[in-house]
Order: structure tokens, then C-alpha cells, then sequence
């Protein structure tokens, strides 16, 4: 599933403080879009910084996109750049024979990455980087006017403020 975007770099290879910079060809980027289902994707690059400490890799970077998602309200393609930091902390996956194995995280790692042999997938990482970039919900401009059409109230309408001021209305008070 990850082999969309594979970069894969050999542990012997990473020294601390390395920089690598990623650029998807367009068979990668349509790759990339499918797995993640955007209608188009333009431009995938990403910046790294790499540290290692023994088993340990961190990479740290800027991840940059254009793309196009489908709106959720009318399927309509949503233009979006992206243009984020990202950190991953790539870890050894854990030994056959011990699932249990307690792994220690500090509150700064936010997203680890697990890694067998003795490779990391960077590229891997990247994608996965982006599809959590990405605005879960695009809206096109039409969104409001479509959902509104279909019957749908929009959060003004439904949230408890509203609901109280058709009470208040139902009640008879201004």
C-alpha cells in the first residue's frame, strides 16, 4: 500500500543532519492520489532534514502540494496547496515474540513510522504526511447553496441557539 511513493533509504546510508529532497514524477503523484482519492494531484515534494540515534531515525521537513479534492457537498474539484512541517520518527518494528514490547514516546512524537530491516521508506512517510495535510472536508464555493437546495440547514440553524429562538418564536415572545 505504501509503495506508491517509495523512497527507500538503507540506515548505512543515513548520516545525521543528511538532507534529501523528494520530488514525485507523475506516475508517483497519480499513484499517490489514488491511494489517497483525489481527482488530481500537481505537485509532490517534500524537504528533509534526517537525524539518527542508533536505531532511531527522525525526519523532520516541509511537504508541498497542489491538489484537488472532490467537495463533499456537491463533487465539484476544491483547488488546495499544501505547505506544511512534518516530523516522523522512524522506529525498528517491534521483535517477533515480543507484541508487548513497550516502546517509549515523548509528547513531541506525533507520528512514528515503523521500519523492518534495515531501511526506512521515506517516501512512504511523505505520502502519508499529506493525506493527514489535507482538508478532510473541502467545500466548493457552491457548498452552501447546494446543501441548502437538498434541504440541509446549515450549523446556524441547527445549533442550540437556534433551536431555543424557535421556541421562543413557536412561544409567540419576538
Amino acid at each position: 500500500m505504501h509503495d506508491n511513493f517509495a523512497h527507500r533509504l538503507g540506515l548505512d546510508r543515513i548520516g545525521d543532519g543528511e538532507r534529501v529532497d523528494l520530488v514525485a514524477d507523475e506516475s508517483e503523484r497519480r499513484a499517490v492520489a489514488d491511494r489517497l482519492g483525489l481527482p488530481s494531484l500537481d505537485r509532490l515534494e517534500a524537504h528533509v532534514t534526517l537525524g539518527r540515534d542508533g536505531e532511531k531515525v527522525r525526519a523532520k521537513g516541509r511537504i508541498r502540494a497542489a491538489l484537488e479534492q472532490c467537495c463533499v457537498a456537491t463533487g465539484d474539484p476544491v483547488a488546495e496547496h499544501v505547505d506544511e512541517a512534518f516530523e516522523v520518527l522512524f522506529l525498528p518494528e517491534p521483535r517477533e515474540g515480543h507484541p508487548d514490547e513497550e516502546i517509549e514516546l515523548s509528547g513531541e512524537d506525533c507520528d512514528v513510522a515503523f521500519y523492518d530491516g534495515g531501511a526506512i521508506d521515506l517516501g512512504a512517510a511523505v505520502a502519508d504526511s499529506l493525506a493527514l495535510a489535507i482538508d478532510p472536508y473541502p467545500r466548493s464555493a457552491n457548498a452552501d447553496s447546494a446543501l441548502k437546495a437538498a434541504g440541509i440547514i446549515g450549523e446556524a440553524e441547527a445549533g442550540p441557539f437556534a433551536a431555543l429562538a424557535k421556541l421562543k418564536k413557536d412561544a409567540g415572545e419576538p
